[in-house]
């Protein structure tokens, strides 16, 4: 929707930052019956490149200004606590080509502004934690106030931000989460048929484009040696509906856009419960 021509060009700016500021929403959890468990295609071809030319985007806020962008510190992604370490509110919503269908979830990218008289011309880096639904430009990063903030000089955050609508250049880097390994939370409603993990933590590219579960014979023996894929419900939440109560432990494989694969054998034990957060030994570096 444009802003009408009467009004002057600093308030159809303004409109045009406050519509574009708005739209990051959390999608709702699907918790929908036994559905036929298939993998979405992967295109090799898609892989992450790091450090590569600077592209041209647009920034924009929401949120607080010194918050980490929803007011539950959430996101479409599922993601938690985004203003805790490792993400400490330097979170981003993306348009499609950034948040790809929540593939993108996790991805790392430096930005920096230099044209605007506040800008700072340093890089920061952001993660991808929500998803943008109004773009105002081929890439749109749409900032939490946080991460908008350290684009500025010294002293001129504020200033910064009262500039709405900000030109950027931007690359992706591999994510660095020191001291993390991979962590695996199970989302409420799950059950012995139903069952939703949401993974994150993962250095390298961040995200995740398949995600496999295999189970066990029996609580406390072997695994049954069969993966079963996982489809992707939203963000980087992952579901599994079956027609028989699964075993658990359950053993989780991941794979990243870089087609790199990891393991976390028994990550879930027998007596796991919902909304319970299960952390792994494995990590991609």
């Amino acid at each position: 929707m444009g802003a009408p021509s009467s009004l002057p060009a600093a308030a159809a700016l303004l409109l045009l930052s406050l519509l574009a500021g708005v739209h990051c929403r959390e999608a709702q959890l699907d918790v929908g019956g036994a559905d036929a468990a298939g993998a979405e295609t992967y295109n090799a071809s898609d892989a992450a490149v790091y450090w590569g030319p600077w592209q041209k985007a647009r920034a924009t806020w929401y949120g607080q200004p010194n918050g980490a962008g929803p007011d539950d510190n959430g996101g479409a992604c599922g993601f938690k606590h985004t203003n805790q370490y490792p993400f400490m509110s330097m979170g981003s919503c993306g348009n499609q080509p950034l948040f790809k269908d929540g593939k993108g979830c996790g991805s790392c990218y430096k930005i920096r502004c230099t044209k605007d008289k506040s800008c700072s011309g340093k890089a920061e880096t952001v993660i991808i934690t929500d998803m943008n639904y109004y773009p105002v430009s081929k890439y749109h990063f749409d900032l939490s106030g946080t991460a908008f903030g350290r684009l500025a000089k010294p002293g001129l955050n504020d200033k910064l931000r009262h500039s709405g609508i900000i030109d950027i250049e931007f690359t992706r880097v591999p994510c660095e989460f020191p001291g993390l390994k991979i962590g695996f939370h199970v989302e409420e409603y799950s059950n012995p048929v139903y069952f939703a993990v949401l993974v994150e933590y993962e250095d390298g590219d961040g995200d995740v484009v398949q995600v496999d579960l295999m189970e066990s014979k029996t609580a406390h023996g072997p695994a049954t040696g069969r993966w079963t894929p996982m489809r992707e419900s939203w963000g980087n939440i992952w579901r599994l509906d079956t027609n028989h109560r699964m075993q658990a432990p359950f053993s989780i494989r991941i794979r990243n856009e870089s087609g790199k694969t990891l393991v976390a054998h028994n990550v879930i034990p027998a007596n796991w419960r919902p909304n319970t957060f299960y952390r792994s030994f494995v990590q991609y570096s």
